[in-house]
């Protein structure tokens, strides 16, 4: 038993950035272990986007890696307090969203994390539930918790708070509210990242408050680093994995990443556990092991994951014909158009560029090739044929010209 229970704390505080109350953890996977009772882990997610990427899913692999010692996930759908907008690292109040827009994009939520969690030991819930429920007094009785100079502790409240930017009165309900779900839900753990220690805080604050007879432990996950290996991974930026990728780009966008950054997506990425995350470094150590069969096997497993068993091969080998035989891919998209068609219009139509200023630029810079032939000329018009077209080395399309 006491083997075990190291085993899973060990799982459990693999890259973790804090953990608040490790011995409160201890106590509800040891009775699990003992009497088999579940715990619960609260994860709140406001669907203000409809797609993730890997960073995000840093989460999902702790709350998988929780349900293997007995939590039940409470996958928090904010769909009350996405009405408001968590100010969290904002500099500014943020927008309202509409309920449909909510609605819409939890059910995409929903549909992404199952690739990543047991929804037998999942449990969905949206805190409009209760939050609708609360009223007027219950609001002033929650409010009367906390003060504004404690609210203002906060580092971007305090920020701007200097520099006389507005902040809504809203905005410092938000991680009242936040700690009022974990008194409903009556959880356990309450996970999240670095950059909501007060929010998550708040759960222990109001669940103590409120006489829960507990104080839920917290554990923060630290912000995936994007495809560079220095900024956080982010759509904006441009250095992400999206989980919604074709099996082929996330294959490749895994092999593309440092050989150092690809042990930190193995810590906080892989199921595989930390004695063979261990014993694969030893591996590329001795030599017996190249890093580069390694980091396929990563992104193998990733895309798998996301797609289904047996894909990891599959974009494997696909990379390989590109790459190492410089054929053409088998399934690429195809588009039809009549008459002449401008290079650059063709590549805007076809999705390889955003913009045909883009296309141009692409073309200067010698990344374009029409049937595997490098073109120069951004003022080419294509004529009545079929035509391949490549950006790069993964981005291609097929152009059917009638």
């Amino acid at each position: 038993m006491e083997n075990r229970l190291e085993e899973a704390l060990e799982e459990i505080k693999r890259g973790t950035a804090e953990i608040i109350d490790i011995e409160a953890i201890s106590k509800v996977v040891k009775r699990y272990f003992e009497t088999g009772e579940n715990f619960f882990v609260k994860v709140g997610f406001d669907p203000t986007a409809p797609d993730i990427h890997l960073g995000h899913t840093v989460l999902l692999q702790k709350m998988a890696t929780f349900q293997k010692y007995g939590a039940i996930i409470q996958f928090l759908i904010g769909d009350f307090t996405a009405a408001i907008g968590d100010p969290t690292g904002k500099s500014e109040t943020r927008k309202v969203l509409s309920k449909d827009d909510v609605l819409r994009n939890a059910e995409t939520y929903k549909e992404q994390v199952f690739k990543v969690l047991d929804p037998a030991k999942t449990k969905v819930v949206f805190n409009s539930e209760w939050l609708n429920k609360l009223g007027t007094s219950g609001l002033i009785q929650l409010a009367s918790n906390l003060t504004v100079a404690r609210m203002l502790e906060r580092d971007d409240f305090s920020k701007r708070y200097s520099s006389n930017t507005p902040i809504a009165v809203s905005e410092f309900i938000y991680p009242l509210l936040q700690g009022y779900d974990s008194i409903e839900l009556k959880s356990d753990i309450e996970m999240g990242g670095t950059d909501q220690k007060f929010n998550l805080l708040m759960g222990r604050t109001l669940q103590k408050a409120y006489d829960c007879k507990k104080q839920q432990a917290v554990l923060m996950m630290p912000i995936l680093e994007g495809l560079d290996g220095v900024q956080k991974m982010s759509k904006s930026l441009g250095n992400y994995i999206g989980v919604t990728d074709e099996p082929f780009d996330m294959f490749g966008k895994v092999l593309s990443i440092s050989d150092e950054l690809m042990w930190r997506y193995f810590e906080l990425l892989s199921s595989k556990s930390l004695k063979e995350i261990e014993e694969l470094k030893n591996g590329i150590n001795n030599g017996s092991l190249h890093p580069k069969k390694v980091k396929e096997d990563l992104a193998s497993e990733i895309v798998d994951r996301f797609h289904g068993a047996g894909s990891g091969v599959k974009a494997k080998e696909e990379f390989e014909k590109v790459f190492s035989n410089k054929d053409i891919p088998t399934d690429i998209p195809e588009f039809i158009f009549e008459g002449e068609l401008w290079i650059c219009q063709a590549m805007l139509d076809s999705k390889l560029v955003d913009s045909t200023s883009q296309a141009r630029r692409d073309i200067k810079a010698n990344a374009v090739s029409i049937n595997q032939e490098k073109i120069s000329d951004d003022k080419l018009n294509l004529k009545i044929g079929e035509y391949i077209l490549q950006k790069g080395k993964k981005s291609f399309a097929k152009i059917i010209i009638k």
